[in-house]
């Protein structure tokens, strides 16, 4: 069983990284494996609405987001990591997102999906928010843990000395784990869930 984790920020060692640092231990102690990709210093462009995705099979940018999906489509669950900047994701995370989420074509259904916010203060909820919507439209669970999965440093590895969000951190591994886990046996016994063929409508008549 895999988590794949998607760091947004441009700095390398910073405090997301603490943040998904304490994660990635955890999810080893738990028998998980996790690689995680870093994309804060990739240039990784909008999606531009060509609909070239829907012939190709990817997008047509041929970047970290192709590489990124053939790992989404391979893992369990996904991890999206980001710093807060005005109270919203980085612009390269969302524009990951947006390309990752639109133009990859395998069914996400029961993966599992998490996302963690860092900041020096506040902005960290709507962050949240904004993260948590591409996992609620792909008919992923949501992984929750014993507060809002937040953690809060400045100065690079000031994050350390947040023991209340990095204690949040190891829940919501665990957490995502035995979703993980559970998910599986679940398939093993009872299949995915069926689906209705999707039906779309327009609010312009």
């Amino acid at each position: 069983m895999k988590v794949l984790i998607i760091n947004a920020s441009p700095k390398a060692k910073g405090n997301t990284s603490v943040a998904v640092d304490e994660m990635v231990k955890t999810f080893n102690e738990e028998g998980i494996a996790a690689e995680v990709v870093q994309i804060g210093n990739k240039d990784i462009r909008g999606c531009v609405a060509c609909g070239s995705c829907g012939k190709l099979g990817k997008c047509v940018f041929d970047d970290a987001v192709n590489e990124i999906a053939a790992k989404f489509e391979k893992a369990d669950g996904l991890v999206v990591a980001s710093p807060v900047y005005y109270a919203s994701p980085n612009a390269t995370l969302i524009a990951c997102l947006d390309r990752l989420f639109y133009s990859s074509s395998f069914d996400k259904t029961m993966k599992v999906g998490a996302s963690v916010v860092v900041a020096r203060r506040g902005g960290l909820s709507s962050t949240f928010d904004v993260l948590n919507k591409y996992f609620t439209i792909s008919g992923m669970p949501v992984a929750s843990s014993q507060y809002w999965n937040s953690v809060h440093g400045s100065a690079p590895g000031e994050a350390k000395e947040d023991l209340e969000g990095l204690q949040t951190m190891r829940t919501l591994a665990r957490n995502m784990s035995f979703l993980i886990k559970s998910i599986a046996l679940g398939k093993e016994k009872y299949g995915l869930p069926e689906k209705e063929a999707w039906q779309g409508t327009n609010f312009i008549r």
